[in-house]
């Protein structure tokens, strides 16, 4: 499956990746939230990332601030020597104590150079494929961000650049400074904020779309549980759109999903990613896991057709009840 596994080209610069990719963030968690999907282990993890090289999935998304910090070194674990087979997308711009709290943003250059020098000592490589601002410090002039991550790529540390939860008018900035190749956002079937100006704006300048989360922190594949039956320190107790009435109202929205689903003989999470996957060439979900049966769910997503009428009837589906971060977390998505 490894050489038929289809392909797709990020942004106009030639990044070429897997057209499903890996999210590796809840294999550590993230700064201060170490068991945000669940109790982390180790050995099904590295397999998990393994297991994707066998199937052809060779876009792994990692993050200074997922563990923080281990994230990454696990993914070098993971990868071994087979690292040269692998596209590892990895993003800075979180201001990390020594004790790894999250205490602010940091977008200054200085913070941009230290950042790009100690991922690429933990994941053991001599240079990242896609490298991203995480999230957009306001105090500093995405120009003067931008213009210190290309000098990362003059350096050969970086091949290309993205940038993760941005808007129209940042985008263009950033983009006049160095091509940006990647925009990472969350997009799914009940988060459609990037529709409109952003997406637009992307397909302008030719830019890929990476959209995280693209089953909605699982609530998409009809697998998780009621928040209330999840262990004490799994993010999705305290995600608004997994509380109370919300919750209620969002399972019509699985529900659309597993009729059609249904049609296909697929699973709810094959049905999502494949609504995704059928929005353009340009886009490339990656949905994460820890587990190898959750992962080879997600890798036969590209094997599912939807038609119109299903690509409609899943278009129209009533919007999502609540937001999808708290005030601090959507205060950091610049829009």
């Amino acid at each position: 499956m490894a050489n038929e596994y289809p392909r797709r080209r990020l942004g106009l610069q030639g990044l070429e990746v897997s057209a499903v990719g890996l999210g590796v963030m809840g294999m550590t968690g993230v700064a201060g939230m170490p068991e945000m999907y669940g109790k982390p282990n180790d050995a099904e993890s590295i397999a998990t990332v393994q297991r994707a090289l066998e199937l052809g999935i060779d876009f792994f998304d990692t993050a200074e601030v997922y563990g923080p910090w281990s994230n990454e070194t696990l993914l070098a674990r993971a990868l071994g020597a087979q690292r040269n087979r692998a596209q590892i997308a990895s993003k800075f711009g979180f201001r990390l104590s020594a004790e790894g709290k999250v205490e602010g943003l940091d977008g200054t250059p200085q913070n941009a150079r230290r950042a790009l020098d100690a991922s690429l000592q933990r994941l053991g490589v001599d240079h990242i494929d896609l490298w991203y601002l995480h999230r957009y410090d306001r105090s500093v002039p995405i120009e003067d961000t931008v213009g210190a991550m290309a000098e990362g790529v003059r350096a050969g540390k970086a091949r290309y650049l993205g940038l993760s939860e941005v808007g129209a008018t940042t985008l263009r900035r950033a983009h006049a400074v160095h091509p940006i190749s990647a925009l990472q956002s969350e997009y799914s079937l009940w988060e459609r904020n990037i529709e409109g100006a952003v997406l637009d704006t992307c397909r302008e300048l030719g830019i890929g779309v990476v959209p995280y989360s693209p089953l909605g922190r699982g609530f998409l594949s009809g697998q998780v549980p009621h928040p209330d039956k999840l262990v004490a320190g799994d993010y999705r107790r305290h995600d608004p759109r997994y509380q109370g009435e919300h919750y209620q109202q969002n399972l019509s929205i699985t529900e659309a999903i597993k009729r059609i689903a249904e049609r296909h003989r697929a699973t709810s999470a094959q049905i999502s990613l494949a609504w995704l996957l059928q929005q353009g060439a340009d886009v490339v979900p990656i949905p994460g896991t820890k587990q190898r049966r959750w992962l080879n769910d997600n890798a036969a997503a590209v094997t599912i057709q939807l038609s119109k009428t299903e690509m409609a009837t899943l278009r129209d589906l009533k919007p999502t009840q609540g937001a999808r971060y708290n005030e601090r977390g959507m205060a950091a998505i610049d829009r």
